[in-house]
C-alpha cells in the first residue's frame, strides 16, 4: 500500500518547481545593452559629412611629381607580404601605412612630427602639400583612410564590424550592410555611440519617421556604433525558458498525483 504524502511537503515542492521557473527567466536588464546610465552626453552638432581624423586611424599617403627622384625621401619603404609565390617581387610588397598617435600625430619622412588629429583629408592633403612645396615641385598628394570601420549591434540579421571603403555612410547604409533589423529590432529607438575628442557622444534616431534622413548625425563616422534595441515582443521571448514546458509537465503531473493520494 502507498502511504498519503503530507499535503504540506507536496505544496511545498510544487512551490519550489514554480520558483525554479520564474527565476530562471530574462529580464528586460539581461538582454538590452547600454541602459546602466542616462544618456546625457547626447550629441548636438552637426556633421557636415566629411570626415576627420582621430587618433587610432590608419592612413596611406601617396606623394608623386613630375620629378619621381625628388619624391622619394619622403615615402616609406614598402614591406614584403607574407605569400607563397616569389615569382614577382615587385607584386609582394606592401606600401606601409601611417598610424595616428594618442596625440593626434605621426611621423613623416624627413618633414617630422605631423599635427593630423581633427582634420579633413582635403586639410591635410593641402596642409602637406604646402610643406612637401619646399622640396618637390609641385608636389600631388593623395590620403585616404583605411581603418574606416562602423560597428552594428543588436537586433540586426547580420551584426559585426564592417569596413567602408569611400570614407562616407549614412546609418542607412550601415544597417543595409547588417541586412536591416530584424522583426524583433525597435525601429523608433536606434542607438548611436561616438568617440568625439576623447568622450563618448550618443544619439538616437526614429526610423519611422521621415526626419532621420534630416538628422545632423545620419552620416556616420569611422568607429561609430549602432545598436537596435529588442522589443518587449523579443524581451519576453528570450525570458521564456526552453525548460518551462518539461518543468509544467512535472507539476501538472505532481499534482496529479498529489490530487489522488489526498482524496
Amino acid at each position: 500500500m502507498i502511504p498519503k504524502l503530507n499535503t504540506y511537503s507536496i505544496y511545498k515542492s510544487l512551490l519550489i518547481l514554480v520558483i525554479v521557473m520564474v527565476s530562471s527567466c530574462a529580464s528586460r536588464q539581461d538582454i538590452v545593452y547600454f541602459q546602466d546610465e542616462p544618456l546625457n552626453e547626447e550629441m548636438t552638432v552637426v556633421n557636415n559629412y566629411e570626415i576627420r581624423f582621430k587618433p587610432a586611424d590608419m592612413l596611406t599617403i601617396d606623394i608623386s611629381a613630375q620629378d619621381p627622384a625628388t619624391v622619394m625621401p619622403f615615402l616609406l619603404t614598402p614591406v614584403a607580404q607574407n605569400t607563397n609565390s616569389s615569382l614577382d617581387v615587385n607584386r609582394n610588397l606592401r606600401v606601409q601605412s601611417y598610424l595616428i598617435d594618442v596625440h593626434g600625430n605621426i611621423e613623416f619622412p624627413v618633414l617630422g612630427t605631423i599635427i593630423i588629429q581633427g582634420l579633413t583629408r582635403v586639410e591635410a592633403t593641402e596642409m602637406l602639400k604646402k610643406r612637401l612645396s619646399e622640396y618637390i615641385k609641385d608636389p600631388i598628394v593623395n590620403i585616404r583612410l583605411i581603418n574606416f570601420t562602423v560597428t552594428v549591434l543588436g537586433e540586426v540579421n547580420a551584426p559585426g564590424v564592417y569596413t567602408v571603403q569611400n570614407e562616407r555612410i549614412s546609418l542607412s547604409d550601415a544597417l543595409g550592410l547588417a541586412r536591416d533589423l530584424t522583426i524583433y529590432g525597435k525601429r523608433d529607438n536606434i542607438l548611436l555611440i561616438r568617440e568625439v575628442n576623447g568622450k563618448k557622444r550618443y544619439a538616437k534616431f526614429d526610423l519611422g519617421s521621415v526626419n532621420v534622413l534630416n538628422s545632423p548625425n545620419y552620416y556616420l563616422t569611422q568607429n561609430d556604433v549602432i545598436y537596435v534595441e529588442p522589443n518587449n515582443a523579443r524581451v519576453r521571448q528570450a525570458s521564456f525558458n526552453q525548460n518551462n514546458g518539461v518543468i509544467i509537465s512535472a507539476i501538472a503531473t505532481l499534482a496529479t498525483i498529489a490530487a489522488i493520494l489526498i482524496k
